[in-house]
């Protein structure tokens, strides 16, 4: 076929399809292909073609090249949302503009872009809302994290792990800690690049990875960790500004209530600061980190300036080599000195790298944000934790006593103890003593003395105390905040709401500054403290866990753009943080530990109705993969039977006694699926009708644990085959087939009955194990008002035919409707479960009344069995069939042998049965009587010969007295179980058939159970 040329003045606009235009407007219907705000006209080279009424250049497409658009859940203001066609609209005939109910969503937005666009006019004429502040890497991220990061273990405590450890250890601590916060920086920028991350922070990055149930718990937690560690570091700066009043001679009340009074002053002054908006809080901690760094800088230029007297006297000496090789090595005292003492102490001051991404919510770009501040403010900070414990080391010894007047004398000189001799000082009274009060051993204020103006270090450690607590004021609130928009746990949605540009937590604000000011009276925070380190070390090992099991489920969602990360790395991280969790203190750890499992366990118990994608779904399909095709590999054994059921349902909704029935042994046993046949055109709306998840959400609201699978065919027999054949994976797929009784099969047409045997014709050959449930009051509840039953196949109340597709589908949510009760709900009592075993089918009419005892609604149920027997050795038969149901390991000990079984059927029943068939009979002609089978076979299959009649008599006789001995024992028990009798193919008719299972089942109170095996053990009583 030759392609026209654009030379030879042909209009492609003629090759077009004419769109359908409304006749009131002139625009396009709803539900058509051309919807203003909709999608645009593509031609080859991705540009729009012109409209005009010269018509388009180049070749025309609905289809769209990609756009962002297609892909984004917001909308960018003012720009006209563009939306991608759909299926539909691209195969469909341009004549039909009514898309079927599987696109009612695409049309319903596409609606929106043409009926609304006079509203989105007026909105592009109004001004643009206010921008939020949003913040890079460097502010948003980085100095944050640092500021968090550094705190009073700088100050107050690193010069003194020094001589602890000496310095060689203690840069091991240093690096061993960064090591660890470094890995976890790593495992959050992975997955902070993930995806757009939105605020939440912390509880963002691990509910969206690992799912709610562990986010929710952790967030939570975390989000309280943050609201107590406001606290800490404010009475940590109120100690400090008290210890200076102290100094000189001032105070407010008493030590006590000093440190609370400055407290809760404080932290009323951050709360303003975060009140006023990120703005002012992100000015105020840009100007606690120049304070810090002039504090820094002025430390550096200590070290170099020359010492005076009076601080030789407290040790410090300048950059001295042999100062620097005897700190060098550890010197451990006390209880505390040890390498893990030591570590416990620094590893708080370390942590402070999740503050930045804490506030996701407020960057400009949190994937590129939160990876690079994040790396670069652990690097930063390391950096600055090894340069000052090698400073202070190389400058300062271990022991002084800061007198002025213990120079050396040259009487003393021979037995002068520590380095301070080879400058001229003797120290060596308090260090035999242990008395000394100064050395980086003994003075916690160290960095003080060397720095040249001790002010500006006690300004560093009020910038690194405030700059902390803000950092935590403001992160509680954010993580709350998207806590309580998830609505996980009840009672906390009122905090979630925001307010300004921003979208400022306001409420979260005052419940975090309620929450501080309740700690920060009670003034001792010594034992909350190590719960709140061992909270934070929890949400790093559930980040670094969050990493390696995205990464090990190979998910195909998992691409992070961030690509330095090991997942065997992250595994790592996660251990040594839970092992640092009870280094540091072991029943805090244990304490941190049992709240999240606690809110986990909530979590898991009310099931949240979200789905972010996590990991663990991954991972279970992973698993679920991983095991079915393991199965493959081992052959079935009789001792791993389970009955696998295909029930034909029909909408799950319409047969609910049915559902329960088979839900009642397959729960937690063995698989069950419910089989929906919609006979018709294979046309969309047919098969939305049978693909409905309207269906499995009425499963799971019922608590049924069941499988749903639904197909469109031309007739219901086809449709089961196409069941039968394809349903189920590998190993995992049903053996026995599970319907409901054709009630109705005189009344409908001879057809359908055909189709009705045909179906169990169809099992038997596919090996399937065949059961009929038949219910005195019905199985279908389904209202002819809720569904159109083919006429071929008009089922009745016990049918198992299913609804065809009409021409509109109408899909009605099953989340409103009630759930009907059943008989199989109740507990049964006291009843008996009475089981007719006339025939051996492999032992499955033995095995579904066994796993129905084992549940508690049928737990008090006898099992009666009974079986057929001659008068004159009725006891031996018994104890035969007794011992073969011992070594079955049942629990049945009550046979009964029914001898009567064999007996003729009242005449009366015998005249209705032939009543029955008399509409199904073929008169046959005399003269032609042999040619007559042949003929009814192949064109009438279902009717019935005198030929037939005779050749099945004794059979259709068993039936009918099987009936009346199941009327004389059996109708008062809870549920009958009887062998199923099986028709000959071309040797009983359908209708003969059918005649057998409705005369041997009605006319019953209790349920009965047709069952008839595939004729292959099911049981055992062997051990291998």
């Amino acid at each position: 076929m030759e392609l026209p040329v654009a030379s030879e003045g042909i209009h492609l606009a003629a090759l077009r399809p004419q769109l359908p235009l409304s006749v009131t407007n002139g625009k396009p219907a709803s539900g058509g292909f051309d919807e203003p705000g909709y999608y645009h006209r593509y031609i080859d080279g991705g540009s729009v073609a012109s409209l005009g009424p010269d018509g388009p250049v180049g070749y025309e497409t609905l289809d769209a090249p990609p756009h962002y658009d297609f892909y984004a859940n917001t909308e960018v203001w003012g720009r006209r949302r563009r939306f991608r066609p759909s299926l539909f609209q691209l195969h469909a005939n341009p004549e039909d503009s009514s898309p079927p109910p599987l696109y009612e969503e695409t049309a319903a937005r596409q609606t929106v872009g043409g009926e609304g666009s006079e509203e989105e006019e007026e909105e592009e004429g109004k001004e643009p809302p206010p921008e939020p502040t949003r913040f890079g890497w460097v502010q948003g991220v980085m100095i944050r994290c640092m500021l968090n990061i550094w705190g009073v273990i700088l100050y107050l405590r690193l010069p003194w792990i020094t001589a602890q450890a000496g310095i060689g250890l203690t840069w091991v601590i240093i690096l061993l800690s960064s090591c660890i916060t470094g890995i976890t920086g790593l495992s959050t920028s992975a997955i902070a690049t993930n995806g757009k991350v939105k605020g939440g922070g912390t509880y963002f990055l691990i509910s969206r990875s690992l799912g709610p149930e562990l986010g929710g718990s952790i967030g939570l937690i975390f989000a309280f960790a943050n609201a107590v560690a406001v606290s800490m570091h404010t009475v940590g700066f109120a100690e400090t500004v008290q210890e200076l009043m102290h100094e000189n001679g001032a105070a407010i009340v008493d030590p006590i209530n000093d440190i609370r009074i400055v407290g809760v002053i404080t932290v009323t002054c951050l709360l303003a600061i975060s009140l006023a908006g990120m703005e002012w809080e992100s000015k105020a901690q840009i100007l606690f980190f120049l304070v810090i760094m002039v504090s820094f800088a002025n430390y550096v230029v200590g070290t170099v300036i020359p010492a005076s007297p009076q601080k030789q006297a407290k040790g410090f000496f300048s950059y001295k080599a042999d100062i620097f090789a005897a700190n060098f090595v550890p010197l451990w005292r006390g209880p505390e000195g040890s390498f893990f003492g030591m570590f416990s102490i620094f590893f708080p001051s370390a942590t402070g790298i999740l503050a930045g991404a804490n506030i996701s919510g407020d960057l400009k770009d949190p994937a590129v944000a939160i990876p690079r501040g994040t790396l670069m403010a652990i690097f930063w900070t390391t950096l600055s934790y090894l340069i000052i414990a090698a400073t202070i080391g190389a400058c300062v010894v271990r022991d002084a006593s800061g007198l002025v007047n213990d120079t050396l004398s040259s009487s003393t000189s021979d037995d002068c103890v520590g380095l301070a001799c080879h400058y001229g000082w003797d120290f060596t009274d308090c260090i035999n003593n242990n008395t000394c009060a100064y050395g980086i051993s003994n003075y916690y204020q160290t960095m003080s003395m060397v720095s040249g103006f001790a002010p500006l270090v006690t300004a560093g450690i009020f910038g690194a105390t405030l700059s902390s607590a803000l950092a935590c004021l403001v992160s509680a609130p954010k993580v709350f905040q998207c806590l309580c928009k998830d609505n996980l746990y009840p009672l906390i949605g009122f905090f979630g709401k925001g307010y300004g540009k921003n979208d400022e937590p306001l409420r979260g604000y005052i419940l975090t500054y309620i929450i501080a000011v309740c700690f920060i009276l009670i003034a001792e925070l010594n034992t909350i403290a190590p719960i709140i380190s061992n909270f934070f070390l929890c949400s790093y090992a559930l980040i670094n866990f969050s990493c390696f099991h995205a990464s090990i489920t190979n998910s195909p969602g998992w691409r992070p753009s961030f690509r330095f990360y090991n997942k065997w790395a992250s595994l790592l991280g996660a251990v040594v943080s839970v092992v640092i969790m009870f280094l540091l203190t072991w029943w805090a750890a244990l304490i941190a530990i049992g709240i999240v499992l606690f809110l986990l366990g909530y979590a898991l118990y009310k099931r949240p109705a979200v789905n972010w994608g996590s990991s663990v779904q991954a991972g279970s399909y992973n698993m679920a993969l991983s095991y079915c095709v393991g199965l493959n590999l081992v052959e079935d054994h009789i001792k791993n039977y389970r009955p696998q059921c295909l029930v034909l349902t029909g909408p799950p909704s319409s047969r609910p006694a049915l559902v329960d029935f088979v839900n009642s042994f397959t729960k937690g046993l063995s698989l069950m699926m419910c089989g929906n046949v919609v006979t018709g055109d294979s046309s969309p709306s047919a098969m939305e009708t049978a693909s409905s998840n309207s269906h499995v959400t009425w499963l799971n609201q019922r608590r049924v644990k069941s499988f749903y699978r639904g197909v469109v065919a031309t007739d219901l027999r086809s449709g089961v085959n196409m069941l039968l054949q394809g349903a189920g994976l590998g190993r995992i797929r049903p053996n026995v087939l599970l319907m409901g009784f054709k009630k109705d099969w005189r009344r409908d047409t001879l057809q359908a009955a055909h189709n009705y045997i045909g179906t169990l014709h169809d099992a038997f050959d596919l090996q399937y194990g065949v059961c009929v449930l038949r219910m005195k009051e019905g199985l279908d509840l389904s209202s002819p008002s809720q569904s159109h039953v083919n006429p071929g196949f008009d089922g009745g109340p016990e049918s198992v035919n299913t609804i065809s597709a009409p021409a509109h589908v109408q899909t009605v949510s099953m989340a409103t409707e009630p759930q009907p009760g059943t008989v199989f709900q109740n507990k049964q009592g006291k009843k008996t479960i009475d089981v007719y075993w006339l025939s051996d089918d492999g032992g499955l009419t033995l095995l579904l009344p066994y796993l129905l005892t084992r549940r508690k609604r049928w737990a008090r149920c006898k099992v009666r069995v009974f079986v057929g027997g001659e008068t004159n050795s009725k006891e031996q038969q018994r104890e035969e069939v007794l011992a073969l149901i011992r070594k079955f390991r049942l629990g049945f000990h009550d046979v009964q042998v029914l001898p009567d079984i064999y007996l003729k059927p009242q005449p009366g029943n015998v005249h209705q049965f032939e009543n029955m068939l008399d509409p199904f009979r073929l008169e046959t002609n005399p003269k032609e009587g042999s040619d007559s089978g042949p003929q009814r076979g192949q064109e009438q299959p279902w009717m019935i010969t005198d030929q037939d009649l005779e050749r099945n008599r004794a059979k259709s006789l068993r039936q009918i007295r099987l009936n009346e001995v199941l009327q004389d024992y059996s109708r008062e028990a809870a549920l009958i179980v009887i062998t199923m009798p099986v028709g000959r193919r071309g040797v009983c008719p359908s209708t003969l058939y059918l005649a057998w299972l409705d005369f041997l089942s009605h006319d019953l109170r209790p349920p009965v159970l047709l069952v008839r095996g595939n004729q292959e053990n099911v049981l055992t009583f062997y051990c291998q």
